[in-house]
């Protein structure tokens, strides 16, 4: 899985305080990974396929990666295998 580029993503590091829930939208086997925002809403689409949790990995990664935090921060709360994710942000 390659790393994200960090001047394609949006800059969402005030969503960075403990506690917060964190809910997107996951487009898994997408042709590139990109994660938009538009107002509340994020979406992201990886193209990683949705097997064994490498799909939830690689959103995470680059959940953080926007955030500008490590990826352990970020605690998967709701959506193993939906496309709707909660994630929280551990502090």
């Amino acid at each position: 899985m390659a790393k994200p580029k960090i001047r394609d993503l949006p800059d969402l590091s005030d969503l960075a305080h403990p506690g917060a829930e964190i809910a997107l939208r996951v487009s898994p086997k997408a042709a590139r990974t990109s994660l938009t925002r538009d107002g509340d809403t994020l979406r992201a689409t990886v193209t990683v396929a949705p097997e064994n949790g490498k799909a939830n990995a690689a959103v995470q990664a680059l959940l953080a990666a926007a955030m500008g935090v490590a990826p352990s921060r970020l605690e998967l709360r709701r959506g193993q295998t939906a496309r709707d994710k909660v994630f929280v942000f551990l502090g």
